[in-house]
């Protein structure tokens, strides 16, 4: 009995640790830049060194592909920051003033029964779409910053020489401008009085979304990074086989492998969020923190497979498809610069 109450003591004290409410509750706030700091600090170092040890796997090929895995991060983490932060504002308006910005109607609707609308299920799925959104929206430009960033990244790290040299006045630079957080607020209010978007939320309040979300903008990302890989002139063409076929394994790998966990990982989720709420009943943003780990538990899941265990595997058979002459791609040609 004793060594019982020990331990329930020792737990408490995690569950009550303020850095992992203050995580929970930036998980639940801004998803996406939760996601995109979490793709950060593991891709810096966990997954280069994870490229490295794969075995019998050409050298150029793993430089190339630590290059991807920084740039990639790098790009990520920068335009989540810039996008997801006047939204995540906007959202806290709302959660703190609804009737400021919503119909009284749309309130009424996805509070669905609640008392607060924060606590709302089906305005949790409403706000999200937007909060892990961002992610989405980001895939593309993500692709785009992570191929110009990559000759940039080999020079620095590995001493490769740049293949074509900027023109003078090219700028690849992105300009994000962000309205005022009140017009910003009632822009996202519009939406969400939407009767679709109501339905929508309503209807898969209960479901996966988080990770649906997650593995369809890593999908896009993917598949906008191959095509901008094949149309590049800064990535030699005898590379362009192997980066191709590791960012398109280590997609699908960590994807499959992803769900098969999370749901491996229900039973023990739904303990440790019935032993939170325990150790933390009736203290302020418990249901925001709860949120924050539904949020947080598929981007770890991920993350950490995609970071720590595929690039072991997709490097390895990334080089084995780029020998097999079989496997060629046949890549697009590129406009030359005028």
């Amino acid at each position: 009995m004793k060594v019982n109450s020990q331990r329930d003591i020792s737990f408490k004290g995690f569950y009550n640790n303020k850095t992992l409410k203050k995580g929970l509750e930036f998980a639940a706030d801004n998803g996406a830049l939760f996601a995109a700091t979490t793709t950060l600090a593991l891709s810096a170092v966990v997954r280069p060194m994870a490229i490295w040890l794969a075995p019998h796997t050409d050298k150029e090929n793993k430089k190339l592909a630590c290059a991807k895995s920084i740039s990639s991060s790098v790009a990520g983490f920068l335009l989540t920051l810039v996008l997801s932060l006047p939204l995540t504002k906007a959202i806290k308006k709302i959660d703190k003033n609804p009737e400021k910005f919503l119909k009284h109607e749309t309130i009424t609707n996805l509070k669905n029964g609640c008392e607060k609308l924060e606590e709302s299920k089906s305005y949790e799925m409403a706000t999200q779409m937007f909060k892990l959104g961002v992610g989405l929206v980001v895939a593309a430009p993500k692709a785009l910053l992570t191929c110009a960033g990559m000759p940039f990244i080999m020079q620095k790290l590995f001493h490769k020489p740049k293949l074509n040299k900027q023109k003078d006045g090219e700028t690849n630079s992105l300009t994000f401008k962000a309205k005022g957080n009140d017009k910003l607020a009632h822009e996202v209010g519009k939406v969400l009085d939407a009767k679709s978007v109501q339905k929508f939320s309503k209807k898969y309040k209960d479901s996966n979304f988080p990770m649906h979300i997650i593995a369809g903008t890593d999908i896009i990302n993917t598949a906008a990074f191959i095509d901008i890989i094949e149309r590049s002139d800064k990535v030699e063409e005898k590379r362009k086989k192997a980066l191709i076929y590791n960012a398109g394994i280590s997609t699908l790998l960590s994807i499959i492998s992803g769900y098969i966990f999370d749901k491996l990982l229900d039973k023990p989720a739904e303990k440790f969020i019935e032993n939170f709420k325990k150790a933390n009943k009736g203290l302020p943003n418990l249901e925001k923190q709860v949120e924050g780990f539904k949020i947080a538990k598929p981007i770890l899941i991920i993350g950490g497979i995609y970071y720590m265990i595929i690039p072991f595997i997709s490097t390895f058979l990334a080089d084995v498809a780029d020998h097999n002459p079989k496997l060629d791609i046949p890549h697009k040609k590129h406009k030359p610069h005028s």
